[in-house]
């Protein structure tokens, strides 16, 4: 039996130039709204926290709010 991973959300490492696939899976949830991201339309994050964001406003709002 195939298993989709479409309803399963990933686990992934940051870097400064991409991130790894820790555990399989469709999506990452934004630290900051809850929002799920698709891995193909992911594009924001901290390497440091270590947590993925929907858009560049909302990971630039926090990280100047956590500062």
């Amino acid at each position: 039996m195939l298993m989709s991973f479409t309803d399963r959300p990933a686990s992934l490492s940051y870097g400064p130039n991409g991130f790894r696939v820790l555990s399989p899976g469709h999506y990452v949830t934004c630290a900051v709204t809850g929002e799920k991201i698709a891995l193909e339309a992911l594009r924001y994050w901290s390497v440091e926290r270590q947590e993925p964001y929907a858009s560049a406003d909302i990971a630039t709002r926090h990280l100047l709010d956590q500062a």
